[in-house]
């Protein structure tokens, strides 16, 4: 049996089952998605939510109450809720995350375990891309109005660009950590790609649209995706998988988009460094995406 604990917003989601179905695919076991994070009100956090449900993944989700989550051992009231259950394998080993780069001992993780982390690398399963690509197909069809731009979209030699700014911008904590990508790096990223591709399409993914439209230096025929308050974050990262090349922040909501997409010759751009605090961020970014 493998547990993941799932925590953070959509993209972290995405990594860490993409780890748990790793697991559980080579052991030949079944995964839990604990969501007892998701419990707790988080007064100095962008608010979250479980966000797979959009996706094809395969869930079987245990819920805890006990507040906030130890990342030591397993919670009891989950082992008493699991222990409940017909077929009960026995003790469960926590696995916590050391640091954020890859740890190629959790690879060779047997038995029954619960792991606590954020898992950002593919390296974590890459040797199973097929299943989670599958695993992340939307669940159902995106509505008309995406439906129309994904055909747009497919038309063209497109090339998605992510901005991440509003909780990074506005939460002090958050900020701190990542900090945000200026115009100045945008245009160095879209001179690299013109470089790249030929006759390119911008197509702009922002949540902060205004700030994108005034200070980023894209053609005049750049197609802006505003965001919807319809709560389809996942249809809005699939419109960025339809594009042919990617241009992503520091944020793992357009890693996950970029990486979605298949092609083999895709030319995906990133920030270099992903997080202000780290020093060491080579596991993040696969090997043949650019590094800016």
């Amino acid at each position: 049996m493998i547990i993941m604990r799932l925590s953070g917003g959509l993209g972290n989601q995405m990594f860490q089952y993409a780890l748990g179905r790793r697991l559980a695919v080579k052991n030949r076991t079944s995964l839990w998605l604990d969501l007892g994070f998701y419990d707790v009100a988080w007064a100095d956090a962008t608010p979250r939510h479980y966000a797979l449900g959009a996706f094809c993944v395969k869930q079987r989700l245990v819920t805890i109450q006990d507040g906030k989550m130890a990342v030591k051992s397993l919670p009891p009231r989950l082992q008493k809720h699991l222990s409940a259950k017909p077929g009960w394998p026995g003790p469960i080993v926590s696995i916590n995350e050391q640091g954020t780069g890859f740890n190629p001992q959790v690879m060779a993780a047997t038995g029954n375990v619960c792991l606590n982390g954020y898992w950002q690398t593919e390296k974590y399963f890459a040797d199973v891309a097929d299943i989670v690509r599958a695993d992340f197909a939307l669940a159902a069809p995106m509505t008309p109005q995406r439906q129309a731009l994904a055909a747009h979209i497919r038309a063209a030699n497109a090339v998605s660009l992510h901005v991440r700014r509003t909780d990074f911008l506005t939460n002090p904590a958050a900020n701190a950590v990542h900090g945000t990508c200026s115009p100045e790096w945008y245009g160095e990223a879209i001179a690299r790609m013109n470089q790249l591709v030929a006759a390119p399409r911008y197509v702009v993914f922002a949540d902060d649209p205004a700030w994108a439209r005034a200070a980023l230096p894209v053609p005049q025929d750049t197609m802006f995706v505003d965001p919807q308050p319809d709560g389809r974050d996942c249809e809005d990262m699939h419109l960025m998988a339809a594009c042919r090349h990617h241009i992503t922040a520091n944020s793992s909501f357009s890693w996950w988009g970029a990486w979605l997409n298949p092609a083999p010759g895709k030319q995906v751009i990133a920030p270099a460094r992903w997080v202000l605090t780290e020093d060491d961020q080579r596991d993040r970014i696969p090997d043949g995406w650019i590094r800016l």
